[in-house]
């Protein structure tokens, strides 16, 4: 197994360990926003480190950089929707308290 291989592995394995622990979380916790935060590390760690394995493993040319293009577009989009959906959650929350 070379160094190049193993440096894939690696990352490859953080990325899904990243995914696995956020569906764990979201299973075990109860609450819009503690399975919100369960959630957060999936996209804004586990697909760009999954993404980056891949951009290693395809070497240096156009292909790993669209690879890290896309990992980069979920992370900054996961980040958003977090906050979009949490925000969403929370107003839905306190409008339900203010009714009669």
């Amino acid at each position: 197994m070379t160094p190049h291989h193993v440096v894939v592995l690696v990352l490859l394995w953080a990325g899904v360990a990243c995914m696995l622990l956020s569906a764990a979380a979201l299973v075990r916790l109860r609450g819009t926003l503690m399975r919100l935060h369960a959630l957060a590390p999936a996209p804004v760690a586990g697909v760009p480190l999954i993404a980056t394995a891949v951009a290693v493993d395809q070497g240096a040319g156009r292909a790993a950089v669209k690879t890290l293009f896309i990992g980069l577009l979920f992370a900054l989009g996961g980040t958003v929707t977090a906050i979009a959906v949490g925000r969403a959650a929370r107003q839905a929350e306190h409008e339900g308290r203010n009714r009669p």
